[in-house]
């Protein structure tokens, strides 16, 4: 069971390499971000090739899961690829090729694309071994709640990011930052979805008796998003704006709350409300 890694390591090497070579011919690295959503797609199709190649049949919760990569890397395709078509490089690719210098090729290969091909791989091992195992009838109380994850954390990445781009588009909202909808009881509602979409994917893998330490998945996003490159970067850059700090006073900085709440107050706060009580 175990060659599926080998497989589908292979499949992303390649796919990365794919990649890279558009991004020599575009002179654009942010092309691999673009091909994020598609990567994962890749592996989906290609787990569900192995498995009907070795097992001659096909079982319906590796047909979901298929879909519900398919749906999640669709849409985020075409989120980023309109965004790529309308923006120059992103500013973060540009800065890194200065950083490298002369040396910008080779780091670009290494910390661009195989780097995303690695963490591709890790965050999709819920959708190869989801696919390639298969476990008890679908759908069991695993299924469903997993399919109710991915359903709150799409409709959380998809309505969160149109209303940021229609928020955008208004040029009476110039110099101000999105605050309402979604975006006020929780600062990254796309970021929150796509974390959530993930742990609904390993809940529907773990049905099919996938290994328990495909968890690692999931584990990966929520790390990267909350600690690596998706709200710290995006709170970096919007450090310096005069309605930045008064927003992260009131909105949750990831799990959704009502506005105003926070998930873990401070000691000093209640020891202020233990000592307010008493008098």
């Amino acid at each position: 069971m175990h060659s599926i890694l080998i497989y589908i390591a292979f499949l992303v090497l390649v796919y990365m390499v794919l990649l890279f070579i558009m991004s020599l011919l575009n002179k654009r690295n942010d092309i691999a971000d673009v091909g994020w959503g598609l990567g994962f797609i890749v592996v989906a199709f290609s787990a569900l090739k192995f498995d009907v190649y070795f097992r001659g049949d096909v079982d319906v919760r590796s047909l979901v899961l298929v879909g519900l990569v398919t749906m999640w890397g669709l849409r985020l395709f075409v989120h980023i690829y309109r965004r790529y078509r309308s923006r120059g490089e992103d500013p973060r690719y540009v800065a890194m090729k200065a950083h490298w210098g002369k040396m910008a090729t080779l780091y670009s290969f290494l910390e661009v694309f195989l780097l995303q091909g690695f963490l591709l791989f890790i965050i999709a091992l819920p959708v190869m071994y989801g696919i390639t195992t298969h476990g008890v009838l679908f759908p069991t109380w695993f299924d469903i709640m997993g399919i109710a994850l991915w359903t709150i954390g799409f409709l959380f990445e998809t309505v969160g990011d149109a209303e940021l781009g229609k928020f955008l588009k208004n040029p009476a909202n110039k110099g101000h930052l999105m605050t309402s909808g979604l975006w006020s009881i929780t600062r990254h509602p796309n970021y929150f979805g796509e974390v959530v979409v993930w742990w609904g994917i390993w809940l529907v893998a773990m049905a099919g008796h996938a290994p328990w330490w495909t968890i690692a998945g999931p584990l990966m996003i929520t790390y990267l998003i909350t600690h690596v490159s998706g709200i710290p970067m995006t709170e970096a850059r919007q450090a310096s704006h005069p309605e930045f700090a008064d927003y992260k006073a009131r909105v949750s900085r990831f799990i959704p709350l009502y506005p105003g709440k926070k998930l873990f107050g401070s000691w000093k706060e209640v020891k202020r409300q233990a000592q307010a009580e008493k008098h």
